[in-house]
């Protein structure tokens, strides 16, 4: 008990330290996590832990949460709409993926058919832990590849299942047939999705609705672990992953009142976890067996990033830009988590060799540690190559959202909202038709688009009826009435807020069924008031 102590406490001096390092380069701190667990294991002999059973279960619900958050953000109305991203996309990408790999193994490598159709679907996956992180702390998750790479991830997370179905019958002597396994997986997915949206969804309500009321915040903290690790449990009770239950459990809540609250209570526990789950990932490296076969470690991780890419790029080119194909692309290139389960499972059950298994996992483990450096810096990497002249033009990211706030504008002012806005933790996103602005919103990791928000179709694609208001920030008296004939004409109920900067541009604007109308003259003026009044008279 005491070495474990000190081998937590180590763990995270040492976490602290390395990120606090890496945090100046700009680098991410997974790797700060990964370096740790190789420090660790390696510091204090632990390399006997690498396969933990404990530890891996851990490290585990660091994905488990990170896949509660994604569902608080995917309620079943907008997973609904995301069907085609999630099921055409997503099964396209693992079918194409799986079936290239496949041959090469089989046919280049002259694997047997077995050990070629596993490393196929496993290198077929990315990683969610990596990948989601990143997006969603960059708040990229909401742009157009943002949206479909998130949708991907769900589809492959879904495709766990059949492929571990797939290896038991690989690995199965007879006891049970195809069918039989089958049967018995969708009996299982009824009874938890039963559970989980019939009775779940009342308990999980009730629940947080009592807990919230009582106004003790531990009480409704505790009532949300609660929720994700029941179903959980409930999922991988009955043969599916941990993570699948906790993404169904935050689809619930998404369609609750509360799941705001959810998610900022969640965010510490998930980063916690999360940062377990890589340093577990580093106690898996074996420095010795990577140094002896860099070569091939390097070189098969490099083809598998070109191949996924050049392949999820041509799928998806038939229905997004050249740079949302090519973003997409390199954000899913990479070999994910999962992919450790399946090697592991393969190889307990005869159907991978041991060696080639350990040595495919140096691969993944390569892959999630080289990453997140260039994850980070993939908008200036389609930039370098696809020259295009207009800014973020694809809104359909947009059609599943609501209650968001549209600003139109992106200059001073729409620059302080921003801010703002930020500080509130309000969703929003930022139209302006000049390119300056647009590129410099998406360089302040701010959801822009280009475009003329008094045009109608601009409206439309920007969902204007589904927000919780639209904010004019411009400075042209023209152009700003314009705007707000169109938001009226789009819509009757939308919240319509505009700066003014003289009481004749408010004149000029009275006409309309404007909801607030702001003048900038006034509102400094009282502000200097309240500040004088708040000042301390000066005596002689």
């Amino acid at each position: 008990m005491e070495n474990s102590l000190l081998y937590v406490i180590a763990a995270l001096g040492i976490s602290i330290v390395i990120n606090i390092f890496l945090k100046k380069f700009g680098i991410s701190q997974i790797i700060g996590y990964i370096l740790t667990g190789t420090i660790i294991v390696y510091a204090f002999d632990l390399r006997y832990m690498n396969d933990s059973h404990a530890l891996e279960m851990v490290g585990e619900f660091g994905i488990v949460f990170l896949m509660f958050t994604i569902g608080l953000e995917i309620s079943l109305a907008k997973m609904g709409s995301m069907k085609q991203q999630i099921f055409g996309n997503g099964m396209m990408q693992v079918g194409f993926t799986a079936l290239v790999v496949y041959a090469i193994s089989h046919y280049l490598f002259a694997l047997d058919a077995k050990s070629s159709l596993i490393i196929s679907l496993a290198l077929a996956l990315s990683s969610t832990a990596v990948v989601l992180s990143y997006l969603k702390s960059s708040k990229e998750i909401h742009t157009p590849y943002g949206q479909r790479a998130t949708a991907i991830l769900i589809f492959q997370d879904i495709a766990v299942i059949p492929i571990l179905i797939l290896i038991s019958v690989l690995t199965s002597n007879g006891d049970k047939s195809v069918m039989d396994i089958l049967q018995d997986t969708i009996f299982s997915a009824i009874i938890v999705l039963s559970l989980l949206f019939i009775v779940g969804k009342r308990l999980m309500t009730w629940l947080l609705h009592f807990s919230a009321s009582s106004e003790v915040d531990e009480l409704f903290m505790g009532s949300v672990l609660f929720i994700v690790v029941s179903a959980s449990l409930l999922a991988h009770y009955m043969g599916f992953t941990y993570s699948l239950g906790a993404f169904v459990a935050g689809m619930i809540i998404a369609g609750t009142k509360y799941h705001h609250k959810v998610e900022s209570d969640i965010a510490p526990f998930k980063d916690i976890l999360l940062g377990t789950f890589f340093v577990v990932v580093g106690m898996k490296v074996d420095i010795l067996l990577f140094v002896q076969n860099i070569h091939w470690v390097i070189g098969i991780f490099l083809a598998v990033l070109i191949l996924k890419t050049v392949i999820m790029y041509g799928l998806l080119r038939f229905s997004s830009s050249h740079s949302v194909s090519m973003k997409t692309a390199l954000a899913l290139s990479q070999v994910g988590e999962f992919s450790f389960v399946i090697f592991a499972v393969a190889s307990l059950g005869g159907v991978l060799d041991s060696k080639l298994s350990q040595f495919l996992v140096m691969v993944v483990i390569f892959s999630m540690v080289v990453t997140p450096f260039f994850i980070s810096r993939i908008n200036e990497i389609v930039e370098f190559f696809i020259k295009e002249k207009e800014g973020v033009s694809d809104m359909s990211a947009l059609a599943t959202r609501a209650d968001h706030v549209i600003v139109c504008g992106y200059s001073v002012v729409g620059k302080f909202v921003t801010k703002q806005l930020d500080e509130l933790d309000i969703s929003y996103v930022v139209i302006d038709n000049s390119h300056k602005h647009v590129k410099e919103a998406l360089r302040d990791g701010i959801e822009a688009y280009l475009g003329d928000a008094s045009k109608l179709n601009i409206l439309n694609a920007l969902h204007v009826e589904n927000a919780g208001a639209v904010i004019v920030t411009l400075d042209n008296m023209e152009k700003k009435r314009l705007i707000c004939e169109a938001v009226l004409q789009h819509s009757k109920n939308v919240n319509l807020v505009v700066k003014v900067i003289s009481l004749e541009e408010k004149e000029k604007l009275s006409d309309l069924d404007i909801t607030v109308v702001v003048d900038g003259k006034l509102e400094v003026a009282k502000v200097l008031v309240q500040s004088m009044l708040t000042c301390q008279l000066k005596y002689k």
